[in-house]
């Protein structure tokens, strides 16, 4: 395959016809992983049925076959519970635990098969956070505002601010120069948890902290990709952050965007403000 359009060919038209192409790339790379596979496992098998391995080395490789066939069948049904979720926007519990191992155990190998094949990492992860997030709502989650944790990367502090808020959120003077102000008010309005992270070990400081049912992320595709596994299975809608000035730099993040993610999750009738349903 020469190129993305010529291995996005290789996905059948039915596929095609229903998932945007943005969802698609990661799942047919997904696809393509656990075909690799299954090549490897023909390998193995070769090696392990040739005569002239010693009897032990055949049961080790045999060991290691059955394995690898078990790993690859659930990865299998995953990737087909990701495809019926999204095509029909229905949660399917039977699918929870094939669709992790698929995610968990590939991911780095369609990273690899992307680099092959001159596919931006980026665009690979954002498609990823794509289908998480269809995942995520095909979910029947009605919860609490207390029980909704919005997670926000410190870099979309103006980074004149000498107000350090990392530490305790609410040493924000709210002077509307950065998103922060606009998060608060959200915040307050709608009763959720929120914290700002510099890194991952924050962010799950955080998630340990307030133990939420459900999480909003701000982050760039490669922070959303890592915290989204990491979180795992707490539910993550990942909202992809704005880089006018270059990564990690006065950052900033559409509001309407989040609040859309917030009322997803809250109940009806759970707003502690009317405010929060505008």
């Amino acid at each position: 395959m020469n190129n993305i359009h010529d291995f996005l060919e290789e996905i059948p038209v039915s596929v095609k016809n229903f998932i945007p192409v943005r969802k698609r790339l990661f799942v047919g790379l997904l696809g393509a992983s656990v075909l690799g596979a299954g090549a490897l496992l023909a390998g193995i098998w070769l090696l392990a049925i040739n005569p002239t391995r010693t009897v032990f080395d055949q049961i080790l490789l045999i060991v290691l076959t059955v394995l690898l066939m078990g790993g690859t069948a659930l990865a299998t049904m995953g990737i087909g519970g990701i495809i019926l979720t999204i095509l029909y926007s229905k949660d399917i519990t039977a699918f929870h635990g094939p669709i992790r191992i698929a995610v968990s155990l590939f991911f780095p190998i369609v990273l690899v098969i992307g680099k092959i094949l001159h596919i931006d990492s980026e665009k690979i992860k954002s498609s990823f956070i794509e289908v998480n997030n269809d995942l995520v709502r095909s979910k029947a989650l009605r919860l609490k505002p207390a029980q909704i944790l919005l997670l926000a990367p410190h870099c979309l502090q103006n980074s004149d601010c000498p107000y350090k808020i990392t530490v305790n959120i609410d040493n924000c003077h709210r002077c509307g120069k950065c998103p922060v102000n606009d998060l608060l008010e959200l915040r307050d309005a709608c009763g959720i948890k929120m914290g700002i992270a510099t890194g991952g070990t924050l962010a799950r400081k955080y998630a340990q902290e307030y133990r939420p049912r459900a999480i909003i992320a701000i982050a760039c595709e490669r922070d959303l990709t890592s915290g989204i596994q990491d979180t795992s299975p707490i539910p993550v809608l990942g909202v992809t952050n704005e880089r006018p000035f270059g990564p990690c730099f006065n950052t900033s993040v559409k509001i309407p965007d989040v609040e859309k993610a917030v009322n997803f999750f809250i109940a009806e009738g759970n707003y502690e403000t009317a405010s929060c349903d505008q």
